[in-house]
Order: structure tokens, then C-alpha cells, then sequence
């Protein structure tokens, strides 16, 4: 069974309508900011598990302790903000930990179809995660759509459902004209998404390189729309004022990836920026950081 709307909502009505208040859920930090702010409606509480630079694997360490007693794991891949995407290896530890404490798994997979190193496999078809699974998926991404508001939310009858009644108190209905469009599109979706992809992967190339000439450490994405890049390497060990100060240095705009965790030390010197942006952006934006020496304190 499946249920329209747009991924973000449908991440809301999962935890409205799967969570009950004092339940616990496994996140992965960085996260995208809004799991912390439907997590908080629920009257849920967060337990992360934190993914580090320079290559974000999952520590599966970690997972594993995280997960006794928890109601729900939320995964995200390709991952938003540091663009990893889990190998089956770390998709195969998740699902071991999902039956064994009898997790609910709720996937945000709205870049799925954005990959340019390694390939995405969805959670839900591992063994025996078919029945737990409720997997979150959009068009905002795959066809530049981010306006339509239209996404869906896949999974057994069950979660599907709880879903639909949380979703029936939050937005009731969505733009029938725009989910029309979206299912006309789906059948033939890699046609439409190979060109952006493409552009988007050429996109990460130019500004990674201009990152890295600007004396930044990079961390490549392998998919999405993000880089991550250390400003240590600069002797800058505060990355939000770094980043405060980075309009009126460079002209440039950047956002400071402890924004997006709960345990800020963790992403202090790290700072994302967004290559969904035309190449000359691109450019232009890597021209000005380097002539300003990275922006360096």
C-alpha cells in the first residue's frame, strides 16, 4: 500500500502516527532538521548515532547500542547533509538490528535516484524488512519538483495506515493536478532524471575541486546535493562564525553542518555547501572564496 504527500509531511505523520509519547528513536546525526522537530510533536525522544568525517561510515558499534528498547529507526540514504550513501554491507547491519530489537523502519529515500558513486539499495528489500519498513520517497528531488509537494510513503498495510490517519489531521489533501503529473512521470523516471544527475555530479566535481583549492578538506559526496568541507585545515576551529562572517569576507553563502547535529562538537569545524546551482554559480562562488584565501581568520 502506498499514501501521497510530500516526503516531509510524511515524515511528520510516520512519527505522529507511529509514536507514542516516552517512545524512543534511533537517528543518524548529521540529520535533516526536520526528523528532530516531528520527533519532538511525538513526544518522542532522539538516540543517535553519529556519523563522522571524512568518509561518514555508519558505526555499527554504535547502532547496536542505540537500539535496545527504541520503538523506530530513522535512516537516510543517500544521506542528507554529508551525501553518503550506506553500502549493503551497513544496510545489512541495520536491518540485523531492526528484527532483533523489532524496530519499525522509517527510510527517507527522496534522493534515491541522485547516486553518482555506489549504488542505492532500499532498506526494504533486505530479509525480513518488507513488513517493517516504511519507506519515504518524492518527486521534489528526482525532477526538481521541490515546490509541487509531492512524495509518498510505501510499506505494509499497517504503517501505511497509521500514516494516512495522522496525515488526514495535517495538510487532508494535496495538489491532485501535481500527483497526476508525478505518476505520469514515474513509469519513465530514469529518462528524466539521467540529465540531472549528470549535471548534479559535475556540479559536486567543480565545487569539491574549488573547495579544495580554496585549502578546505573535502569529504566527496556519493550522492544528493551537499558538500561537506572542514575549515580546520585553515586554523579555523568554529565553523558557525566562520560561516557568519563568510558573506561579508567572500560574497559567499555556507551553512555550518553542526546545525544539523544533536551533539555539535561532532561537525565544529565542518561546513555545508549546496551544488544544485547552475556552473557558473558554481564558479563564480569558488573564484571568490580563493581569492579571499578560503576566507581564513
Amino acid at each position: 500500500m502506498q499514501v501521497t504527500f510530500g516526503a516531509t509531511e510524511a515524515i511528520a505523520a510516520a512519527m505522529l502516527g507511529l509514536l507514542e509519547p516516552g517512545d524512543e528513536v534511533v537517528v543518524l546525526e548529521p540529520f535533516y532538521d526536520s526528523y528532530a522537530a516531528a520527533i519532538a510533536l511525538a513526544g518522542a525522544t532522539r538516540r543517535l548515532v553519529t556519523l563522522r568525517p571524512p568518509d561518514f561510515a555508519l558505526d555499527l558499534d554504535a547502532l547496536a547500542a542505540a537500539a535496545p528498547g527504541a520503538r523506530m529507526l530513522v535512516l537516510n540514504s543517500p544521506h542528507n547533509p554529508t551525501g553518503r550513501v550506506l553500502t549493503r554491507a551497513e544496510l545489512q547491519a541495520v536491518a540485523r538490528v531492526c528484527v532483533e530489537h523489532d524496530l519499525i523502519a522509517v527510510t527517507d529515500e527522496v534522493y534515491e535516484h541522485l547516486v553518482f558513486d555506489g549504488e542505492h539499495i532500499p532498506l526494504a528489500t533486505l530479509p525480513a524488512m518488507a513488513e517493517r519498513t516504511l519507506t519515504i520517497s518524492s518527486a521534489g528531488k528526482s525532477f526538481s519538483f521541490t515546490g509541487w509537494k509531492i512524495g509518498w510513503s510505501s510499506g505494509p498495510p499497517q504503517l501505511v495506515g497509521a500514516v494516512r490517519a495522522a496525515k488526514q489531521f495535517l495538510s487532508f489533501a494535496g495538489g491532485t493536478p501535481f500527483q497526476h503529473a508525478v505518476a505520469a512521470a514515474l513509469p519513465d523516471a530514469e529518462r528524466h532524471v539521467a540529465p540531472l544527475r549528470a549535471a548534479l555530479r559535475a556540479g559536486r566535481d567543480l565545487l569539491c575541486e574549488g573547495l579544495a583549492t580554496a585549502g578546505l578538506g573535502v569529504s566527496v559526496p556519493q550522492g544528493g546535493y551537499f558538500v561537506n568541507a572542514d575549515v580546520a585545515p585553515l586554523g579555523v576551529r568554529d565553523a558557525r562564525a566562520w560561516c557568519l562572517a563568510l558573506p561579508e569576507r567572500a560574497g559567499v553563502v555556507a551553512i555550518p553542518t553542526s546545525a544539523f547535529y544533536g551533539d555539535a562538537d561532532a561537525g565544529r569545524t565542518l561546513v555545508r555547501f549546496a551544488f544544485c546551482k547552475q556552473p557558473e554559480v558554481i564558479g563564480e562562488a569558488m573564484r571568490r572564496l580563493v581569492a579571499a584565501g578560503g576566507a581564513a581568520h
